[in-house]
């Protein structure tokens, strides 16, 4: 059954450094919606009930006369919340986004799209991430997905051509790389344009605080030898033997990216496994194949100290001992939500002990009209996650259709995608499931003789034969679900007491 969502009046004070925005309109559009429209702002706000904006007149200057006219001129002003007549307030925005990466996106774009007037703001442009830096596009764009994907092809390259030797091909010499020629392209793929202004104020009635998050290193000694993962995308040379500490997808997917650009790899990690949270047989299975393929992975260490050589190499101290000549060191160990100076507290935010925004399953904060998706929030920070919550709460707020997200995906070779409850989630929440799998080495991999192999699963509740949500079915892999006919266990015990779907999944915690 559907759940109501009601959208109490915004009562709010935010403030924070020189922003750019976007101005998102769709009543002026075009075609579905208008452009976005960049420039920096001051953020600033007043008004019991009314959370405003410092933007510009001059932001419209590069548009057509009538169109700038025509903007300004309907631009729906603000009726105070607190005015003694009864009326309802009325706002500028109807939705007013602060932080322009993938879930505020696509939360915007979503939101105009169901008829809404949207605005969203961002940080200006830095290649590495901060307190007053950002860039539109966020950290997928500018320092995350994009860039990352395209390092994850170009890594993919060196397996291909040892591939490529089954199939019949030879090479004159043994293939070679040019890490700057890839840092360049790279880069000139995520250039912005900015534009300065004044500002000018405006409101809305709903927030979406969207500002994502940037990479967390702990306080050891040597930390300042120590690169993360803004700083691995943008690095003057390819790393010759790199530690990775951490066993989360960051560094599975740096792992694999080093591991095929032909650098040496070894990962850190604190648990005995990768991915937790994860299924318990897809990280089994990717630990396997990424050690196949030439990583040397340190379950159970704990980084204590980063020590810097006289040849300029770097040792990785860790409670089992030293490891040395490592020409960078990197720390995928989390990542921190840029919650700082927004004054989110001041209004009745709550944060969690990490400074995350703490929000229930449709996104929403302690304080009723105060939204948040993506790394900012006590959510998985995965760019996908994002996404979906971005579009789940455009449909929670104007398309009447309350949303709840939830898929995973992550970049590591092999890459995983999980949708729905992990078996131990399924077990948690129903008790009697069937679990289906496949495990067989890919067509592509016959003549190469590659140790490549793939893995498929599907966990479906026992009483109905049915499972959760949705799955995706990779295109060259599509065929192979015809091998799980028949279930690989069968496995009875149900807690949930013939609870409902959504009673049960409550009680499991998912």
């Amino acid at each position: 059954m559907a759940t109501s969502l009601s959208t109490p009046k915004l009562s709010t004070t935010l403030s924070s450094s020189t922003l750019q925005t976007l101005l998102y309109r769709h009543k002026f559009s075009t075609q579905n919606h208008s452009p976005f429209i960049i420039f920096p702002q001051s953020l600033s706000s007043s008004s019991r009930y009314s959370s405003s904006f410092n933007l510009s007149k001059k932001a419209l200057g590069f548009l057509s006369d009538h169109r700038r006219n025509a903007i300004l001129k309907s631009r729906r002003f603000a009726t105070r919340a607190d005015s003694t007549n009864g009326a309802e307030p009325r706002y500028d925005y109807d939705l007013f986004t602060i932080g322009a990466g993938s879930g505020g996106v696509r939360a915007s774009r979503f939101a105009s799209n169901f008829g809404a007037s949207v605005a969203v703001c961002e940080l200006p442009f830095a290649t590495i991430s901060s307190d007053t830096t950002g860039g539109v596009g966020g950290t997928c764009v500018l320092r995350g997905c994009v860039p990352k994907k395209l390092l994850v092809y170009a890594s993919k390259y060196s397996h291909e051509f040892e591939e490529s030797l089954g199939f019949g091909w030879s090479y004159g010499s043994e293939p070679t790389h040019d890490w700057s020629t890839l840092m360049a392209n790279k880069n000139a793929e995520l250039q912005r344009l900015t534009v300065d202004v004044d500002g000018k104020l405006y409101t809305a009635k709903n927030i979406l605080v969207s500002v994502g998050g940037r990479p967390f290193i702990p306080e050891i000694p040597g930390r300042e030898y120590v690169i993360d993962s803004d700083a691995a995308l943008d690095l003057p040379s390819k790393p010759t033997k790199i530690a990775i500490v951490g066993g989360g997808y960051i560094a599975l997917e740096f792992a694999g990216i080093f591991n095929g650009l032909q650098s040496e790899v070894h990962v850190f990690i604190r648990q005995k496994k990768v991915l937790r949270g994860f299924d318990e047989e897809v990280r089994d299975f990717v630990a396997e194949q990424m050690s196949l393929k030439g990583i040397e992975f340190h379950p159970e260490e704990s980084p204590q100290a980063v020590i810097k050589s006289s040849d300029g190499s770097f040792s990785l101290k860790t409670n089992k001992g030293t490891t040395e000549g490592f020409s960078h060191v990197m720390f995928a160990t989390g990542r921190k939500p840029n919650t700082k100076n927004l004054g989110l507290e001041t209004v009745g935010v709550k944060l969690d002990k990490n400074g995350a925004i703490e929000v229930d399953e449709y996104s929403r904060t302690s304080v009723p009209s105060i939204w948040a998706v993506g790394d900012v929030t006590d959510r998985m920070n995965l760019t996908p996650v994002a996404l979906m919550e971005g579009g789940a709460l455009a449909k929670t707020l104007f398309a009447n259709e309350p949303t709840k997200p939830d898929f995973r995906y992550l970049f590591s070779q092999p890459p995983i995608g999980q949708v729905g409850l992990s078996e131990e989630q399924a077990i948690a929440a129903y008790g009697d499931i069937n679990v289906f799998t496949a495990n067989f080495r890919p067509l592509k991999a016959t003549l190469s003789g590659l140790p490549d192999k793939v893995f498929m699963k599907l966990v479906v509740c026992a009483k109905t034969d049915q499972f959760d949500a949705t799955i995706g079915v990779h295109p060259t892999s599509a065929e192979e679900f015809v091998t799980m006919r028949t279930p690989t266990r069968k496995i009875r015990n149900s807690p949930s007491g013939g609870k409902a779907d959504s009673q049960a999944k409550a009680a499991a915690g998912v």
